[in-house]
């Protein structure tokens, strides 16, 4: 049997951080759990290409749309869209792994840590995790790993794949997802915030800080 997963990472200019990024699904494959890994690539210019391919992972142009672009070149049964600039703890693959076998009709993500001693660091991700319980929204650092079937079911709209899939299918995996701090680090710590609300508006509003 083939195995079941297929690694889907969107990448612009991601040279600092691919390497790690690529590096952390190595338990992946010891477990034969993945099937492959596309990088899908929205323009880079920098060496973000060269470094996927020489991983051994399938590169694809895609300077739009580049999950949809992915999930449409993919072969497996199970998805991870993962970004460029997040890398996962060892214990990752163990979590998909069972979360494939036990939970086939709910979608899972990772719990987010920054990869930054910074102490804002930690009340962001402090943030984060509430406001992923309440909402049901996590952030696109904290991975999303889903069924084909179930992103057939909820990719067909104009909002988000967390919105569409709602809180009732969504599962928080017990790993966790090690994103990389440079721009929050450039910026003071804080986030953009989207034209209309969103997330993360609602969250420092709820801190004082919008």
């Amino acid at each position: 049997m083939p195995a079941p997963l297929s690694i889907i990472i969107p990448a612009l200019n991601a040279a600092a951080d691919l390497p790690l990024c690529l590096e952390s699904l190595m338990p992946g494959l010891e477990a034969a759990l993945i099937r492959e890994v596309i990088v899908a690539d929205q323009g880079s210019t920098d060496a973000t290409v060269k470094i996927a391919e020489a991983t051994g992972a399938r590169v694809i142009a895609a300077k739009v749309q580049p999950v949809q672009a992915g999930v449409s070149e993919a072969r497996g049964d199970w998805l991870l869209i993962l970004p460029a600039a997040t890398a996962l703890s060892r214990e990752w693959a163990e979590r998909a792994g069972d979360h494939i076998d036990t939970r086939p009709g709910k979608a899972a993500f990772f719990e987010l840590r920054y990869r930054s001693d910074d102490r804002r660091a930690r009340a962001l991700e402090k943030d984060a995790a509430r406001y992923s319980e309440k909402l049901g929204q996590p952030l696109p650092e904290q991975g999303l790993l889903l069924s084909r079937r179930l992103y057939g079911q909820v990719s067909g709209g104009s909002g988000s794949l967390v919105r569409a899939l709602g809180k009732d299918r969504l599962f928080q995996l017990n790993a966790q997802a090690r994103a990389s701090a440079a721009d929050l680090e450039h910026s003071g710590w804080k986030r953009p915030r989207p034209s209309g609300g969103g997330y993360w508006r609602t969250l420092f509003a709820a801190k004082g800080k919008a």
